[in-house]
């Protein structure tokens, strides 16, 4: 079976009819369909293998504790740890993202076939050198793990330069976030764990920018839609002032935790974006999608920005240690959550399905948010031991993602049930 490229005029999903036409035909009875439709659209593998990786990753992380400054994979398993829960995890979960809602922001083409394969191989031999990083040389570690982002840009780039879109920073954002990474490997090979930790907090600082962006836009849209669609009325207040505000308070946070996460100064713009954020969750109706888990799950994920900030500013301004775990309220909250919140309702809305999701999403849901209150607050707050605090929450966190695995696999690899390419 010939696989044409995504910019062939015919969706390369839909086998043609020998007898004349266009029909779709079952996924039973075209083998070729069926083998290729994990690479019919962007979220397909990137979904996938965020799920999977978030399982693999925690699973090594914790048989690694306690001893978290011995070599791991060529590096200091704080260091691996970091690394890859931002630019292996998070940005398999951004590209899927990125490749899925391009199309829908400019109108054109989805992103399927030999270029989306070429992209998902790249990830995967980036992580394949992290996992090797005690066996290769630095440099070619660099070179297998830089490929995957610009890779990224070429494939979305021509698409949001096309068109004249709010939307076009987006490749800015790639842009910082390929040379935070570069700049983790340049402190590697200069053995300065310094430079590390300030681009693993600048990356993770542009994901709260990202999330901020992104999911101000998303929570109160899908909230809107899924309580008009239940009946009840009710008005989404996000005036752009204030949304305006928000983005930049976090874009300074973002370039201040990056280079002085100590510093009074970052405190207070902590304190004021947090005070932004939760007055923004206030006008997006929260409490009225209790009966909604695919729509509160995107509300609590949200809410963990705020707390992280808040923590955070408290954290430097008085040194408690029940504030301590920002960076994980921020890293496993707001990120970890909105990744799966995301994918649960893309995946669904993308293969045709109501969006709706079952039971065991649910209990993901909540063992997520166990985990990351754990995480955070368990072991800070004496209620664990700080060895079984990280061995719980890690448990949880795998449970949380093993179970989308397990629920999404088939919706991922599978045909969209109504039919449609894609």
């Amino acid at each position: 079976m010939r696989w044409p490229t995504w910019r062939s005029s015919t969706p390369w999903c839909i086998a043609r009819n020998p007898a004349g036409g266009n029909r779709r035909p079952h996924h039973e009875d075209d083998p070729g369909m069926k083998r290729w439709v994990p690479f019919a659209y962007g979220f397909r593998p990137f979904f996938l293998l965020a799920g999977v990786y978030a399982v693999v990753a925690i699973l090594l992380w914790v048989s690694s504790w306690p001893s978290s400054d011995r070599a791991f994979f060529g590096q200091p398993a704080m260091y691996w740890h970091g690394h890859e829960m931002i630019f292996g995890f998070i940005g398999a979960a951004i590209a899927g993202f990125m490749l899925t809602a391009v199309p829908s922001w400019t109108g054109q083409k989805g992103f399927g076939g030999w270029p989306l394969v070429v992209l998902t191989v790249a990830w995967l031999i980036g992580r394949l050198a992290f996992f090797m990083g005690d066996v290769l040389p630095l440099a070619l570690v660099a070179l297998f793990e830089l490929a995957f982002l610009p890779g990224l840009a070429i494939l979305i780039g021509p698409s949001l330069a096309r068109t004249a879109n709010r939307n076009r920073p987006l490749l800015l954002v790639l842009l910082a976030f390929w040379l935070l990474d570069a700049v983790f490997l340049y402190g590697t090979w200069m053995s300065q764990p310094m430079l590390c930790a300030m681009a693993l907090r600048g990356a993770l600082g542009l994901v709260m920018v990202l999330i901020t962006v992104i999911g101000g836009r998303i929570v109160p849209a899908f909230t809107g839609n899924a309580l008009r669609g239940s009946g009840i009325e009710t008005t989404m207040r996000s005036p752009a002032v204030l949304a305006r505000c928000t983005i930049a308070a976090t874009v300074a946070w973002a370039i201040a935790v990056a280079i002085s996460p100590v510093a009074m100064i970052t405190a207070v713009i902590a304190a004021l974006a947090a005070g932004l954020h939760g007055v923004r969750m206030l006008g997006w109706q929260g409490v009225k999608t209790l009966r909604m888990p695919i729509v509160w799950v995107l509300h609590l994920a949200y809410a963990w920005i705020p707390i992280g900030l808040l923590l955070h500013a408290v954290s430097i301004a008085s040194g408690v240690a029940w504030a301590g775990q920002w960076l994980h309220a921020l890293g496993a909250g707001a990120a970890g959550m909105m990744i799966l919140a995301v994918m649960t309702r893309a995946a669904l809305g993308h293969t045709g399905r109501p969006l709706k999701v079952g039971k065991r999403i649910v209990v993901a849901y909540i063992a997520l948010t166990l985990a990351v209150a754990v995480r955070v607050f368990a072991s800070s707050t004496g209620m664990l031991e700080y060895s079984p605090a990280i061995h719980l929450a890690g448990g949880l966190w795998v449970f949380a993602y093993g179970l989308f695995v397990l629920v999404y696999a088939p919706v991922l690899l599978l045909p969209r049930v109504d039919r449609k390419p894609g």
